[in-house]
């Protein structure tokens, strides 16, 4: 029973469809919560909602290239970013970011809202749904508007690494596009970059400071090169 309805591309498009939604939902937690560390949370369970998507788009499809961004995802964004933060999290201790500029949560969840049309409105203009695919099509709005989220985060929030959260969150945003709308070969190569990239910047941030806001982390910069330039 259960196979029978695996196989059918009706049921599966559905449950992407439901997946999509928590993929906003896990968006707008990450706009509103304030604790470092559920935000963590809440970044590996939007990757893994990730990964379920590219895994049930890959029973449809039967592109195993699918397979590869379900297990890439699932070890970068699951298990191993989480994991790095986590571990020097233990020895740093993390705090909660209470402060926002510009936008409160409140303000952030209605802006959001303008963002899901706005990338809705966009998209119309390029990408037909019926030639597309209405799932397709849908697809590639929530990772728009995933991108569009990420950048809001990294806009109303203090704390760097609540800012890194919302890079890693417009990552997510760019790969959900991906998988529906740009060659897959492609996606890998640019994630791998990506996701190197991200590592380096999340040891700097976690070396330098886990709790300094934006303005503190630049001025630990500013020493650290006039440290450097002593030594040279």
């Amino acid at each position: 029973m259960i196979s029978s309805f695996l196989a059918d591309p009706a049921f599966l498009e559905d449950i992407i469809r439901i997946l999509f939604v928590f993929v906003l939902i896990t968006a707008a937690f990450t706009l509103s919560t304030r604790n470092i560390a559920s935000l963590l949370t809440v970044y590996a369970v939007q990757s893994l909602l990730l990964v379920l998507i590219a895994e049930f788009l890959y029973l449809i499809e039967g592109n195993k290239t699918l397979l590869a961004i379900a297990v890439l995802t699932l070890v970068s964004k699951v298990m191993l970013i989480p994991l790095f933060i986590n571990l020097i999290g233990e020895k740093i201790k993390i705090s909660r970011d209470l402060k926002f500029n510009y936008l409160e949560p409140t303000a952030s969840l209605l802006v959001s809202m303008g963002l899901i049309l706005l990338a809705y409105v966009f998209l119309s203009g390029f990408f037909n749904e019926y030639v597309l695919g209405k799932l397709f099509f849908m697809g590639a709005v929530i990772g728009l508007s995933l991108t569009l989220m990420g950048m809001l985060v990294i806009f109303s929030r203090r704390k760097v690494i609540t800012k890194a959260i919302g890079y890693l969150t417009m990552e997510n945003g760019v790969l959900l596009f991906g998988i529906f709308v740009a060659d897959l070969p492609f996606i890998i190569e640019i994630l791998i970059v990506i996701d190197l990239m991200i590592l380096v910047l999340l040891t700097t941030i976690l070396a330098i400071g886990l709790d300094s806001t934006i303005e503190e982390y630049h001025q630990h910069l500013q020493t650290l090169k006039i440290w450097s330039g002593r030594d040279n």
